[in-house]
């Protein structure tokens, strides 16, 4: 707020100041679309094949799916959280401020709670995929509407980028549940969690202390 007013009193005192600042917010917004054209070619690429190497994987589906449901039951207890992670071969990586025995008991009822049925715990709104799947569909309908208009025009970008937030969330929880995850973690079981002291101050759930910030819950096939 402060900001604003001190360039609103500027703008008053110095109007010829708003002149090169114009200039530069025009010249700026008419290379959005050069940009978003080459960032849409390069989505078409490499979207669809990061999604083809996570479905052949079964190891990193189901630890995929761990991490979500590890997640969803820190937030189910505790509300939202500034939580991330990713999958790999052996287990999955936790980054952000969280009780270590926290998470681990946390990835030991997820991964029970999966065994128990409980499929909808390998989605979640925050998840790489559903981004992923949103870029793709702005991408793809950027593309469409320049093959169409054949015009480089900031109205196709607004477009583009309404059609993937209504559809991208959709097809990113389709993706989620039958292609980058898989709930049947029956040969898998939680081996522990490792992590380091490298901690810096954190407000955790209610007050100041130091936690960890990256976890790593190692996985492992029981038959």
């Amino acid at each position: 707020m402060l900001l604003l007013m001190f360039f609103l009193v500027l703008a008053a005192m110095f109007p010829w100041l708003l002149l090169p600042l114009l200039l530069f917010f025009l010249f700026n917004l008419m290379l959005i679309p050069f940009g978003f054209t080459i960032r849409s070619m390069w989505n078409l690429f490499t979207v669809p094949g990061e999604l083809i190497r996570v479905a052949f994987n079964p190891n990193l589906r189901k630890n995929h799916a761990l991490e979500h449901a590890t997640i969803n039951v820190i937030e189910e207890r505790y509300g939202p959280q500034r939580l991330s992670g990713h999958a790999d071969q052996s287990g999955f990586y936790i980054y952000g401020a969280v009780d270590p025995n926290l998470l681990e008991a946390a990835a030991r009822a997820g991964h029970g709670r999966l065994l128990a049925g409980e499929r909808e715990l390998v989605v979640h709104r925050r998840c790489g995929t559903t981004i992923a799947a949103a870029n793709f569909i702005s991408s793809a309908a950027f593309l469409g509407l320049l093959l169409a208009t054949r015009h480089f025009t900031f109205f196709n970008v607004v477009i583009a980028l309404a059609i993937a937030n209504l559809i991208g969330p959709l097809l990113g929880t389709i993706l989620q549940k039958y292609v980058t995850t898989s709930w049947d973690v029956r040969d898998r079981e939680i081996v522990g969690i490792e992590y380091n002291w490298e901690t810096q101050p954190t407000l955790f759930f209610g007050g100041w202390t130091a936690v960890p910030q990256k976890f790593f819950i190692r996985t492992r096939r029981i038959y």
